[in-house]
């Protein structure tokens, strides 16, 4: 039994999407950003960085932040989503990609172009130039490929997982998919992935139990 303590953001999403592809046991616990619920003591104790999502595994005692860590673990712990040898070295790096690039400079482009529009023009064009460049190095990733890792077309991992939630938002980063046609169809297709339109709504469906 896992406990995920989220919220819906991009990040939050990559966690739970994952738990609904493995089918895994899990409750979700709503952490409100937007009330600063990720700055409570008690949530303090499971994510030092007070940043969600985070998670405990009462199967394993172990509880985790940082996505990427935590997409890691489940994958290995499930021994599915993360592809062996060559290929999962690439899948590796394709979630630093994420983590590194593909995340931050979004995030850059909703905080700058969609909440504080007119604020610094300079800011809207360093990372809207930015979020274009992404998705071109995205597009180049996935021309002949269904997914991101692996030949013959790719195999569905961890690492589209963990970008899909960001390219989900692509009207608040005024990105035309259509000027990005390999990244389209990918995002089409795993749009129609029943777990991941059922772990895009977490955590709509959400508990208030406590923090243990």
């Amino acid at each position: 039994m896992i406990d995920l303590y989220t919220w819906t953001t991009p990040n939050g999403r990559k966690v739970s999407i994952l738990l609904e592809e493995l089918g895994a046991d899990y409750t979700a616990h709503a952490v409100d950003i937007t009330k600063d619920a990720q700055f409570a003591p008690d949530f303090l104790k499971i994510a030092p960085n007070n940043r969600i999502p985070a998670i405990v595994d009462h199967d394993t005692g172990v509880q985790m932040m940082e996505t990427g860590a935590i997409m890691l673990y489940l994958a290995e712990k499930h021994d599915r989503f993360l592809p062996k040898g060559k290929d999962r070295w690439a899948a590796i790096e394709w979630l630093m990609w994420q983590m590194g690039g593909l995340g931050p400079m979004l995030g850059q482009v909703h905080h700058f172009v969609k909440y504080n529009a007119g604020k610094s023009a300079y800011a809207e064009e360093r990372y809207s130039k930015e979020a274009r460049r992404l998705y071109g190095v995205l597009d180049r990733r996935l021309a002949g490929r269904d997914y991101m890792i692996g030949e013959d077309r790719g195999a569905y991992s961890i690492t589209d997982m963990a970008c899909w939630p960001w390219v989900s938002r692509f009207e608040w980063q005024e990105i035309d998919l259509g000027d990005f046609p390999n990244v389209r169809d990918w995002y089409l297709r795993i749009a129609e992935r029943p777990a991941v339109q059922r772990g895009y709504q977490v955590p709509k469906y959400v508990t208030d139990v406590p923090i243990p």
